[in-house]
């Protein structure tokens, strides 16, 4: 079993979740704080380079001055009564979930970790340390405790940046996690067990790791494996390599107690970099899609399709869809094609495609060597964002399918036949604390118009970035209904 490491009681299990300057934080900030010489002080050993343990002293005591305690509060509503169905409140729309009597509320307290990436109180984290806290305490290496604010988040890789108000704190400088080698020596530093400033030594067991671990359907991982000993309240901790760099943050452990049995991953530097950085400068991350579903060609590929497919040796990604108005299918990309480079750098799996891909930003033109029908072709590549557009997004960017708090699908012919309209999105789930359900909408309900606007198929919710204010369809049974949205 796999498990996320968050902190003390809120340790997520994969089998419960599925179920250096003060002053502003930029992108060049970033860049300058990464260092390819070793520090006069310290050394920088690989497992090949020597036969004695090598000295990680310098590493440890310089980082572990910019890894903090992060305590995360939670407020939690509990009793009330329901006072159950009632058509009415259907009827109009009105949300019919409240209760008789006054629900109670008390708070719940978790314990992560933190990384300082700039003198002036910018600190790196994982997702799952701070999802819907509602107050954040940062206690530094020196026992000063800070009030934090929320920047922004990043469900898809499990990245959080949050800022204490605070100048010249210590800081960890960004390294190169894809000049990570196997078998090279790394810390994990953290507050396990509430136990601040804890320092454990491992190896890099494996790169580009894929477990689908993060609960969301657009999640990128590409995790580092090590077997440094990680616990519950590493998450967001650093994992630095023995020049005191920063080339990972500290996700999720493999483990069957949820404790500590053997390996534990990181989201690689290179991924943590880039999220940071977008969610200063935007509060959201740009993130830039190439249009197209793969599949990487090993052996099982080889197996179960190269006969039909007539490709006999392994390497490279298949594609097996071509996104309608994607980026891919302007530049001339088709099923079928096999994609072997992306700016020079060899794509043989699907994790590294995907790293890889979470550098780049919508509008960022890349350069795409593919094979087809056995000949070689190369082309130049616009990415675009999730919505077919190469403009930034921000966190006033409205993502309609997000607001609404639901999953949907697409409705078949047949439906559409039988309820006389010209397509829509049917509502096969709905949050809990979304719009539909605020609004009464329940499962089942086929989406035509929103906002006035035709909705036919997921590309027009999609397309979609106004404010919902009104939801129009009709429910399975026949019956039409307008919702309109009361904020």
């Amino acid at each position: 079993m796999i498990s996320a490491v968050a902190g003390g009681a809120t340790a997520l299990y994969v089998n419960n979740y599925l179920s250096n300057k003060g002053g502003v934080l930029s992108s060049s900030d970033i860049t300058t704080q990464w260092s390819d010489e070793a520090p006069k002080a310290g050394n920088h050993f690989t497992a090949y380079q020597a036969e004695q343990y090598p000295d990680l002293t310098y590493a440890a005591e310089n980082a572990v001055k910019a890894v903090v305690n992060i305590e995360s509060i939670r407020e939690v509503q509990y009793g009330g009564r329901s006072r159950g169905y009632d058509p009415f409140y259907e009827f109009f729309g009105i949300p019919y979930g409240g209760g008789y009597g006054e629900p109670q509320t008390r708070e719940q307290r978790a314990g992560g970790s933190g990384v300082i990436i700039s003198e002036d109180g910018y600190i790196v984290t994982n997702n799952h340390v701070i999802e819907n806290a509602t107050k954040l305490k940062v206690k530094l290496n020196d026992g000063r405790t800070f009030d934090a604010k929320l920047i922004g988040t990043d469900p898809t890789t499990d990245v959080a940046l949050i800022k204490i108000d605070e100048k010249n704190l210590p800081t960890i400088p960004f390294g190169n996690s894809d000049n990570l080698r196997l078998g090279e020596w790394v810390l994990a530093i953290g507050s396990p067990f509430d136990l601040q400033s804890t320092i454990t030594a491992g190896i890099v067991s494996a790169k580009a790791r894929q477990l689908g671990v993060i609960p969301n359907e657009l999640r990128v991982e590409s995790f580092i494996q090590t077997d440094a000993a990680v616990n519950p309240g590493n998450s967001g901790g650093a994992l630095v390599n023995t020049r005191g760099e920063l080339v990972g943050i500290n996700t999720v452990i493999k483990s069957s107690t949820g404790s500590y049995i053997g390996y534990s991953f990181a989201v690689p530097e290179t991924i943590v970099r880039k999220v940071v950085v977008d969610l200063k400068e935007y509060g959201v991350v740009q993130r830039a899609m190439l249009g197209v579903r793969y599949r990487a060609i090993d052996d099982l590929f080889i197996e179960q399709m190269g006969e039909e497919l007539g490709i006999t040796k392994t390497g490279g990604l298949y594609v097996n869809e071509v996104v309608e108005g994607g980026a891919a299918e302007d530049a001339g990309l088709r099923k079928g094609d096999i994609i072997t480079s992306v700016d020079g750098k060899k794509t043989n799996d699907a994790s590294a495609m995907s790293e890889q891909m979470a550098q780049y930003r919508p509008g960022d033109k890349i350069t795409i060597e593919y094979t087809r029908n056995g000949v070689e072709k190369k082309t130049q590549v616009t990415l675009k964002n999730k919505v077919g557009k190469t403009d930034p997004v921000t966190a006033d960017t409205k993502d309609v399918a997000e607001a609404l708090g639901g999953k949907f699908s697409e409705v078949s012919k047949s439906m559409c036949e039988k309820l006389e309209i010209r397509g829509g999105v049917q509502v096969t789930s709905v949050d809990r604390d979304g719009v539909l359900a605020q609004s009464g909408v329940k499962e089942g309900f086929v989406i035509t118009y929103i906002n006035d606007r035709p909705v036919t198929s997921l590309k027009d919710l999609e397309r979609l970035s106004d404010n919902v204010e009104s939801i129009d369809g009709i429910y399975p049974n026949g019956r039409a209904l307008r919702y309109v949205i009361v904020k």
